[in-house]
């Protein structure tokens, strides 16, 4: 392999939208995530939704007139 070409691989923190840190190895200095481990529906078993969705439904109704 050649010197010098490849990224600094690092442990570097993650922070998730619910505020949750946690460490990761990557070559980029901050990272923010909208969703987590810890607010995720599949591993927390939450029913609710945490991706906004607000006016989906209604932007439906509206544009195929079942108001």
């Amino acid at each position: 392999m050649k010197e010098k070409i490849h990224p600094q691989y690092t442990r570097t923190m993650a922070r998730c939208a619910c505020g949750n840190e946690f460490e990761v190895g990557s070559t980029r200095e901050n990272i923010k995530v909208e969703i987590c481990s810890k607010c995720h529906p599949f591993y927390t078993g939450n029913k609710s939704r945490l991706v906004d969705t607000t006016g989906r439904v209604d932007k439906f109704k509206k544009k195929y007139g079942l108001n």
